[in-house]
């Protein structure tokens, strides 16, 4: 073999843009993939039971139904990405459903002003949790447990049973029933992620959670990242309740409870790494939407409603299998 030969054979071979794309987004792809082949089945389901696809109704209820959850999902993403994990999601989601039912008006004052309220509380919320985890130094998922008990507790207070009422307009705004325009609210969320992952606050969740000290020695403020995650976590929480609210059209103080496990379910479909440092709210995204339209797959499947979580879970099983495999393909590639 000539001194040529062994040096092109020695030479690591140049992978072309597209396959360095799969391996750095290998989760997210794989999300995006279980996300159709949801889809397809509740196609099959849907028409082999009803005898046609999918109408505009049946789409405004998935949307409606998957916007707060993925709303939710992105704040627990960011939390994810830094090695934490919020508990609390649902007991913003609790208050802020009950805050809004019970003081919202009809009024566009009204309206907007107790928005902003509702977002600033989710805010403040998520400063508590942020603030114990930071600078106390405590556990995030005992301090995220100890605070949905406080949020919980706040809501039932505010709200103590079902009931109150949300304008027509609002509904209309953020959850209007006769056509899936809260889509355009999602198309905005990956909008918002794609430029927050070119910011300096996005670069530095994402180096924070691969390397915490390696993060801290390169000049990011570490603390301050980790409270700001909290706080985000908590507005996009408020912001689920919000939509959680519309979509009702009335409050409830424990509507928020099953968005605590859903919401850390949507992250592993997405394939966001609970090791920190690696995934993609777009991925959560999916899960989100996932995660309803199995919903619906199970029901004209004609599965028992008392074997569905069995289903559920199973099926959460087999993707997370999926994803560590992927992810492992992945790393040997790399």
């Amino acid at each position: 073999m000539s001194a040529s030969d062994a040096f092109a054979a020695g030479k690591p071979r140049r992978r072309s843009s597209w396959q360095h794309f799969s391996l750095q987004n290998a989760g997210t792809l794989l999300a995006l993939l279980i996300l159709l082949g949801t889809v397809l089945l509740w196609l099959f389901y849907f028409h082999r039971k009803v005898g046609t696809f999918p109408g505009r109704f049946e789409l405004t209820s998935l949307v409606n139904t998957a916007t707060p959850l993925a709303l939710a999902a992105i704040g627990q993403t960011l939390v994810v990405l830094t090695r934490g994990i919020d508990l609390s999601v649902g007991g913003v989601i609790d208050l802020s459903n009950s805050l809004a039912a019970s003081h919202m008006h009809s009024s566009l004052g009204s309206m907007i002003g107790w928005s902003i309220v509702v977002l600033l509380v989710g805010a403040a919320g998520g400063l508590v949790n942020g603030l114990l985890v930071a600078y106390a130094r405590l556990q995030p998922i005992l301090v995220t447990l100890a605070t949905l008990s406080i949020f919980q507790g706040l809501a039932l207070r505010v709200l103590p049973q079902p009931g109150g009422a949300i304008p027509a307009g609002y509904t209309k705004a953020l959850a209007n029933p006769t056509a899936p325009w809260s889509f355009l609210y999602i198309l905005a969320a990956v909008g918002g992620w794609l430029l927050f992952r070119r910011t300096s606050f996005g670069i530095g969740v994402i180096g924070l959670g691969n390397d915490e000290h390696a993060a801290q020695a390169r000049g990011i403020a570490v603390r301050r990242v980790k409270v700001c995650v909290y706080v985000c976590a908590g507005m996009l929480g408020a912001a689920a309740g919000l939509f959680s609210a519309a979509t009702d059209t009335a409050g409830d103080a424990t509507s928020g409870d099953v968005f605590i496990l859903t919401s850390i379910a949507a992250v592993v479909l997405g394939g966001v790494s609970f090791l920190g440092g690696r995934g993609s709210a777009i991925g959560t995204i999916a899960g989100a939407f996932t995660l309803t339209i199995l919903v619906n797959v199970l029901f004209f499947a004609g599965i028992d409603p008392l074997y569905q979580s069995f289903y559920q879970g199973l099926f959460l099983v087999v993707a997370v299998v999926l994803g560590i495999l992927v992810g492992r393909l992945a790393r040997v590639s790399s």
